[in-house]
């Protein structure tokens, strides 16, 4: 499944860039969704041969030459120019070692430390396989009703895929489907069997709904944005998330949510009960 990835992200970058971009003219009688191979050929310095056979994933190891160059060719920046260079590197097979690595579940005191912190913020702490390692107390107020912590570890993906409740909570439910297969479709992915391993449990029990976006989706997930709950206590909650990624060696990320506008900022005191703060953990 990895082997195309890289083909299906570079096509997919290709078509969701304009002409305009990259300072092409743009014909009135342009029929494809994007640009065209023979143009990014030509910004990236590359035939049209070498680039198809890329796109399909009949090449999959680029020269770091060449990456560089298509990688200015489609105008990536940042997260998008790092998940290229990650996804080389899962089609190099000379990275063994990448495959037998266990997701990390181990919270280093000083995450706990910020976690703490941060009360009362609804705020998660979430490893490669979307599983919730520890959260504030705030956050446990806002996802205990839901169901999301339910399981041991509360695993994020599994939640919006295979409880039923989750196509209610989730107001905007395809759109986080899409982001929480972006999540487990980075980095070594395919090349890691305990991603696969929850892959092929997903694909079963969600059938179609996980399998089709585990083949399509390419997109690099989002950093920030706008969460919408329907929440069973306080009614619809507009969270603002703010995704800080945690050390390479952690391979954990720290999400936050905080209110998007008045109402919730009312809801989320509503949910605030007279009790004890308490950092919550697996392994509590």
């Amino acid at each position: 499944m990895s082997s195309s990835e890289l083909g299906r992200f570079l096509r997919a970058r290709r078509e969701s860039i304009t002409p305009a971009e990259v300072g092409l003219p743009d014909g009135p009688r342009r029929r494809v969704k994007g640009l065209r191979r023979s143009e990014v050929a030509m910004l990236a310095g590359v035939s049209i041969e070498y680039l198809t056979r890329l796109e399909q994933g009949r090449d999959r190891r680029p020269s770091p030459q060449v990456l560089m160059a298509l990688a200015q060719a489609l105008r990536l920046r940042g997260a998008e120019l790092e998940h290229l260079y990650r996804l080389s590197k899962v089609a190099d097979t000379g990275l063994p070692c990448m495959a037998d690595a266990a997701p990390t579940r181990v919270v280093r005191p000083t995450v706990r430390m910020l976690l703490e912190r941060l009360e009362p913020t609804p705020a998660v702490l979430l490893n490669r396989l979307t599983e919730a390692l520890a959260w504030t107390d705030g956050f446990e107020r806002l996802a205990a009703p839901i169901g999301l912590l339910d399981g041991t570890p509360p695993n994020v993906a599994r939640f919006v895929f295979t409880d039923e409740r989750a196509r209610t909570v989730f107001l905007d439910w395809d759109r986080v489907a899409d982001e929480q297969v972006a999540e487990l479709k980075q980095g070594v992915f395919g090349a890691n069997r305990y991603a696969m391993a929850l892959v092929d449990e997903l694909t079963a029990a969600a059938g179609a709904s996980f399998a089709r976006r585990i083949d399509t989706v390419t997109a690099v997930p989002q950093a920030n944005g706008v969460l919408r709950l329907l929440h069973p206590l306080v009614g619809e909650l507009r969270l603002a998330y703010e995704t800080l990624a945690l050390p390479s060696d952690d391979d954990q990320r720290l999400v936050v949510h905080l209110p998007a506008d008045e109402a919730t900022t009312a809801a989320l005191a509503r949910l605030h009960a007279p009790r004890s703060r308490r950092l919550r953990a697996v392994s509590d």
